[in-house]
């Protein structure tokens, strides 16, 4: 089995230890893990900005540079969202315009071998005690993609509640959106500010030490939030939680 970390743009760039985690975990599961240099953005900022042509290009990297692999695993609910459920429309688009099927063909090639981490972990691996130690209190925010476009279900619920030292408490109005959306937050940020908010607030009225999701983007909103409320709840990526061991936390 050859499996490829897609780490994405943002877990590059603003949290590269999640991207560390998921390789540790995995490694510590038996999967060997490459990571193809060529990788780059998915195209979801420039697609659901309007610029579908634009995107098109990435659609063809992907594909160029995972094309080897058996799986794609990503940390990412909202870019695996943007393989699975997106390139098959952009392919389709260029189809029905009399461009031929050259992102058609490169859709159907990446789908089906792309996975969010737990997907992969549940579906591929069979596996939900992954050995991992988190001596905290945690509660569980279930991202707008991983939710409505994965359909992720309970997958990371199961592995979280398998992990050792680990409190799971439920989090109040858990399927409302956070408020980020990417360029959403940009364009509607009062808006985006005030679901942040109500989000927060029952983030903080659970008690729990950490904040989890399968998402970094919506974890920077709502880390921010917490920090200037003040509030003392620490956000981290389930990767980060699934790959602590006793010898060592992420």
């Amino acid at each position: 089995m050859r499996v490829a970390l897609f780490v994405t743009c943002i877990n590059d760039l603003l949290h590269p230890r999640t991207g560390q985690a998921v390789v540790a975990l995995l490694e510590r599961l038996g999967v060997e893990v490459g990571f193809p240099d060529g990788q780059s953005c998915c195209g979801q900022p420039q697609f659901n900005t309007g610029y579908r042509h634009a995107t098109e290009p990435l659609v063809r990297r992907f594909d160029r540079v995972f094309r080897d692999f058996d799986h794609v695993v990503t940390p990412s609910g909202s870019c695996a969202a943007m393989v699975r459920d997106n390139y098959p429309r952009i392919g389709a688009k260029a189809a029905a315009e009399g461009r031929g099927r050259e992102l058609a063909d490169a859709a159907a090639a990446a789908v089906p071998k792309t996975y969010e981490l737990t997907e992969f972990l549940v579906d591929v691996l069979k596996v939900e005690d992954v050995g991992a130690y988190y001596p905290h209190t945690v509660t569980y925010h279930p991202t707008c993609h991983g939710l409505r476009m994965l359909g992720l279900g309970d997958r990371p619920r199961r592995l979280l509640e398998r992990v050792r030292g680990l409190e799971l408490r439920e989090l109040p109005g858990a399927e409302e959106c956070c408020g980020f959306g990417g360029t959403f937050a940009v364009k509607n940020a009062a808006v985006s500010a005030a679901m942040g908010a109500d989000k927060v607030r029952n983030v903080v009225a659970t008690g729990a030490e950490a904040l989890c999701t399968v998402d970094n983007s919506c974890l920077l909103h709502l880390g921010t939030t917490l920090t200037r409320q003040g509030a003392a709840v620490r956000p981290v990526h389930i990767a980060e939680i699934l790959a602590s061991t006793e010898g060592r936390v992420w």
